[in-house]
């Protein structure tokens, strides 16, 4: 059986120690991945097309897609959609 390892040895690994420039990139990236996931996840649940969900927030589908598929999101489009899509967020200190 082989060694063991655990996420956060893999991940420093791969991309750094916390702090670096590269562990940041992948943080952020990271992040963009799992909001896109969760807009897409609640929007399929709700049975509505990016287009319409780009309607409600007054922008455009392909907008819709690109955060869909993990690019940078604005925070303020972040709440824009979240409301939309009744979801809520909430802001913790770590």
């Amino acid at each position: 059986m082989g060694k063991s390892y655990k996420a956060k040895e893999l991940i420093e690994k791969r991309y750094g120690k916390r702090g670096t420039e590269s562990r940041e990139k992948f943080r952020d990236e990271a992040f963009s991945y799992y909001f896109g996931e969760i807009i897409k996840s609640r929007r399929k649940e709700l049975k509505m097309s990016q287009g319409e969900l780009a309607e409600l927030v007054g922008k455009k589908r392909p907008y819709i897609s690109r955060i869909e598929n993990g690019v940078d999101i604005r925070i303020s489009n972040l709440v824009l959609i979240a409301n939309a899509l009744d979801l809520s967020l909430q802001l913790t200190a770590r």
